[in-house]
Formats: C-alpha cells, structure tokens, sequence
C-alpha cells in the first residue's frame, strides 16, 4: 500500500494528502491495463470513477454538435473525471486513451463509502478536489472580474523587472511582464488563451528556439531539454489558463512573447526541481527567448496559428459542401423557376440551384487553401528588424528546419528578413479570402431566406428547419434563424477584413506594431465563420425540403417560360404572347395555342420544363 501511496502523491490531486488518507486511497485504487482507442468515460454518461494516469496518454475531447474538438492531452501524473468524488452528473467531456495505457480507478460508490467512514480523510481528499478545480477555473476564466477576486484572496511572490517590484500570485506560472500587460490592457476581456491554437503555435516556436540553441551549444542541455518539455506540454493543452494577456495589446505583440516566455520559464524550473519565479536557474529571456525577438517570434507563431485554425474552417466548408451536395442530388428532379432580379427567369432544378451552393464553397475551400501557403514563410531568425542580432549566424535557418520538424509543415526562411519582418501583406489576402467566404456564404443565407419566405404570401419553394418560435408577439411564425446568424457572423467577418487591412496599412518603418489586432480580427474571423458555418450545416441544409408541387405550378403559370420559344416565335411575337399572359393571366401555352403558331408537338417539346433545365437544339422560325 506504501508503495501505491508513493504514487499517488506524485500527482496534483493527491499531493498534499496526508500519509493516513493516502494509505486508505491506496485501498481502492484498482490498476487496469487499456489498450489504445479505450474511452474512460464518454460526454453524457454519468460520473462513476477517477482516473490516474500511470502510463500513456489521454485525449480530452467536447463534442458541442459540430464534430470532437480536442481541448487537452494528459499524461502520466494527471487524474481524468475527479469530479466523481463531487457528483454523479453527466460527464460533460469525453476521455479516451492514444495508445496502451496503464491508470488506477477510484469507483465513486466506493470511495465515497469510504469517505463516510472518515470525516478527516473526507475533508482532505473534497477539498484537494475543490482547489485543483477552482485552480482551473482561476486559470481558465475569460473573466476580469474573476481572475481579480481570485488573486486577492492568494498568496503571493515578489518578482522584479524594469519597473520596479510586483507581487505574482504565487501559483501562477506567468510573472511580472504579463501582469503589468494585465493591468495595462483591460481591452477585449478576451485573454490568448481564447485561441488555443496561438498558444501552440508559440510553444511551437519556444521549442524550436530550445532545440536549436540546445543543439548549438548555446543553450545548457538541462534547460534546453526542460524548455522543450515545458512547451511540449503546451502544445498538448496544459496551462493555457496561464495565458492571460488581452488579444490586444500595445508593444507589438511583446507582452504576448513575454507571457509565454514567462509560463515556459516557470514551467521548465518546476521540472528543474526549483521553484516558479527562481530565474536564476531558467530565465524568461536570458533562455526561452534566447537568439528571439517577440519581431519574429510573434509574427512566426500568428502565421502557425494562421494555419492551424483554417483547419478548422475547412472542415466545416468541407461538411457544407457535402451536404449541399447532396441536397443537389435529392432535388434534382424538382422543377421551379429561375430568377433575375427578383423576377421570373427561366425554369431550373432546385438541384442545380444547391448543386451550384456546392461549387462555389468548394472554390472557396481551394481559394483558401491556396492563400494559406504564404504563411509558410517565416522571419523566425531575423530577430529585432531582421538583421539577426543577438542571434548566432547558423540559428536561422536551423531554427526553421527544427521548426518544419515540430509542424510537419513546408515551413521556409523568408528570402529577405529585412523585408519580410514588417511586411503583413499575407495576411492581406488571405483575409480578404475569408471575406470572400464570408460574403458568398452570406448571399447563399439570403437565397435561403427568400426561397423559404412565406408560408402563404412568399416564394415558399423550400422549408428550413424549425429552430425556435419566432415571435413573441405572432402566433405560428417561424423565422429563419440560422441563415440570419450567419448573415450577421458574415458582417463582421467583413468588417474585420477592413480593421485588418488598416492595421497593415499602418505599419511604418522596419515594424508593424499593429499586428495585435490584425490577429485577433483574422482569429476571430476564422473561429466565428467556422462555428457559424457547422451551425449552418447541422440546423438548416442537411433539414431542408422542397415544395415540389408549389415549384413546378409557379413554373407552369410564369410569364419567363415564353423565352423557351423565343427562337421559334421570334422576339417580337414572344414579347406579344407575354404581353399578353401578362395582362390576362392566360398562361403562355394557351394564348400560342389560339394563336395558332406552333403545333401541338412543338409546344410539348419547347415548354416541357424538363427540357428547358438544360441545352438543347434550337428550333427557328422567321418570327412572322
């Protein structure tokens, strides 16, 4: 039992326990061996154990309707579902394991039963749970009002820069910089660690500085190896709580570098076996920022980040275009007609109409993807403005392959670091491509809405969805809420795209300073679009049918069928016969039956609708 107890105390929850309640855990704790692919428990179900992890890993995953979306991997040390030991509420995650694994499992029941028996060991083991919770929450709230109330009540650490003197709370991983960037900053509310994946993206490059140095003897092994695994852990989802600074920021983006220096540089001493805040072992800059400047660091890791969100957006473009295929193909035969200026055209499929929905976002997706390769191109070297000071002349290009190595992508040194260390027009285009996304999306919600308005006094070719009542006032009404939602996200998107370009507008010299808020416009961008873009998939494409009889009777009766004759009658005697359709409501078939201009077989042939959704040989007459 001493032995299971010794592990135990290796892990964050059970650390502080005392040896009595330890032994008592150490009772309960049933070893499992798992292959990988093994669920330890699943968003929904009930909570019924805890689980430590002894060897392998462990995916964290939420499923919030649009496909899994991993939020952190754990390793050997972390406890899954310790919220067991509070309630038997559905998980609200899913946890599943990588590879083979080996863990211990505390059942609920049991450790409850246990818990009852001792109220000493209940109290220890409750509370530990309470705080490493409210820990997470401390570090992981978006909210200002929070995070203050949190740190008055802590302890502290004093911590020295530039300034003067500060007081950190003593278990936060960041330091000095970022908590002057805290103070100086109350923006947006909107902290880095919104977007996850520019917090990798810096790890990403802190590792690859680690490495380079490390291999360059630049760097002591020791550190270089303790910097690496700091990030490693970053880019695996732990301690982005610790990343508090607002998106938008003054300094160019230096209070973002300076925060992940900081949460590195305390990370890497704990595994130094030092305290958080004792630099002299593992310094912000004198080692994780060392042969950097937040001028190549900052603009490097956007650019990951860049890459890395689109994948996101993809995904989502690509599930919409396969759904609006395959409305294409369930309304193929469906006859209504066209329209040109919201007047009659002249008659199509329904299917074509989704079929070109389908098109025109794959050609996004392949815009997209195509822009996106600027970003391969990095200054990561050129350290102040591109001239590589403070940095070892044979770092740059090594640091990008170490780079290209932790991505796996086509990572590549800028020809010219000089010029590629202001320059922003990359992310120019590429936003102007997501505008382009943005603004076609947009109109195919207002075809939606149109071909959907009614139910009596519209066009009422297609039905959405039901989402909600839509009116607090009109019995019955129903609005078309998802095409709206994604109408507005459309408009913002938009509007970011103008902030973006005169913040590259404005760079001046040999730096942009006004890359915080191109950032976070083009983040916010991406993030908006693709969660508006699965919204639009799950709740209205993939539920929307047609009104094939309505479609095919408004074909019937349109006016715009006469131009199928055009050819025959001429362009003077069609004008007449719509002219006349027009004024008397007889359809078009009838008035060139009297009329005498065409025989019976020809009009079955010209104004078969069917016919008239494609190309086919012309019939001519001499229009008399």
């Amino acid at each position: 039992m001493r032995e299971i107890a010794s592990i135990l105390r290796s892990s964050e929850l059970f650390r502080e326990l005392s040896e009595a309640t330890l032994l008592q855990l150490a009772t309960l704790a049933v070893r499992r061996s798992v292959g990988g692919g093994t669920f330890l428990f699943r968003q929904g179900q009930p909570r019924q154990a805890c689980h430590l992890i002894l060897q392998g890993q462990v995916e964290i995953v939420k499923d919030s309707g649009d496909g899994a979306e991993r939020l952190i991997l754990l390793g050997p040390g972390d406890t899954a579902g310790e919220g067991a030991f509070l309630h038997a509420s559905q998980h609200t995650t899913s946890a599943q394991t990588l590879d083979n694994a080996v863990l211990f499992e505390f059942d609920r029941a049991k450790t409850l039963a246990l818990l009852a028996t001792d109220g000493q060991a209940a109290v220890e083991l409750l509370s530990r749970v309470a705080l490493v919770l409210n820990r997470r929450l401390l570090y992981a709230g978006s909210s200002r009002t929070g995070r203050e109330q949190g740190y008055a009540s802590g302890a502290t650490r004093p911590e020295h820069d530039l300034l003067g003197d500060a007081e950190v709370p003593v278990d936060a991983l960041f330091g000095v910089q970022t908590l002057r960037a805290m103070q100086n900053f109350p923006i947006t509310g909107i902290p880095l660690s919104h977007f996850p994946a520019l917090l990798r993206a810096l790890a990403m490059v802190k590792q690859a500085a680690a490495r380079t140095n490390g291999r360059l003897g630049l760097l002591d092994p020791r550190i270089a190896d303790a910097i690496d695994q700091a990030s490693q852990e970053i880019i695996n989802g732990h301690w982005h709580g610790h990343f508090l600074v607002d998106m938008v920021q003054g300094g160019a983006g230096t209070s973002t570098n300076m925060n992940a220096n900081e949460v590195i540089a305390n990370r890497a001493l704990e595994l130094l076996g030092h305290k958080r805040g004792d630099y002299a072992f593992c310094h912000p800059n004198d080692h994780v920022n060392l042969g950097q400047s937040t001028n190549d660091v900052y603009p490097t890791a956007v650019r990951l980040a860049t890459i890395f969100m689109l994948r996101g957006l993809l995904g989502s473009l690509e599930k919409l275009k396969i759904a609006l295929h395959a409305k294409g193909g369930q309304f193929r035969d469906v006859i209504k007609m066209g329209r040109t200026q919201l007047q009659d055209a002249v008659p199509m499929t329904l299917g074509q109409e989704f079929e070109a929905f389908a098109v025109t976002t794959g050609e996004d997706i392949d815009r997209l993807r195509e822009t996106a390769r600027l970003f391969l191109e990095v200054n990561l070297g050129g350290t102040a403005i591109g001239t590589g000071i403070c940095a070892d002349p044979r770092y740059p290009q090594a640091v990008v392959e170490e780079l290209r190595n932790i991505t796996k992508l086509e990572m590549q040194l800028a020809g010219n670091l000089i010029e590629a260390t202001p320059d922003t027009g990359a992310f120019v285009m590429f936003s102007g491509v997501v505008k382009r996304t943005a603004v076609k999306l947009s109109k195919m919600c207002n075809d939606l809405r149109l071909l959907s308005s009614g139910p009596r006094c519209g066009f009422q070719e297609i039905n959405l969805p039901p989402m909600q009542p839509g009116s607090s006032i009109m019995p019955g009404k129903v609005n078309p809420v998802v095409p709206e939602v994604v109408n507005q996200v459309a408009f913002h998107v938009i509007g970011n795209d103008l902030t973006l370009t005169l913040a590259a507008e404005a760079g001046q010299l040999q730096l942009n300073v006004m890359e915080p808020i191109l950032a976070f416009n083009l983040f916010q961008s991406m993030q908006m679009l693709s969660s508006a873009v699965n919204v639009l998939t799950t709740k209205c494409i993939i539920g929307i049918t047609a009104n094939e009889a309505h479609c095919r009777n408004l074909v019937e009766h349109s006016i715009g069928i006469v131009t199928a004759v055009m050819p025959a009658l001429g362009y003077k005697r069609a004008t007449e016969v719509a002219t006349l359709a027009l004024e008397t409501g007889v359809p078009v078939r009838e008035i060139i039956r009297t009329k005498g201009w065409l025989t019976e077989a020809q009009l079955e042939e010209l104004l078969s609708p069917e016919a008239m959704t494609r190309p086919r040989p012309l019939t001519l007459g001499n229009g008399e």
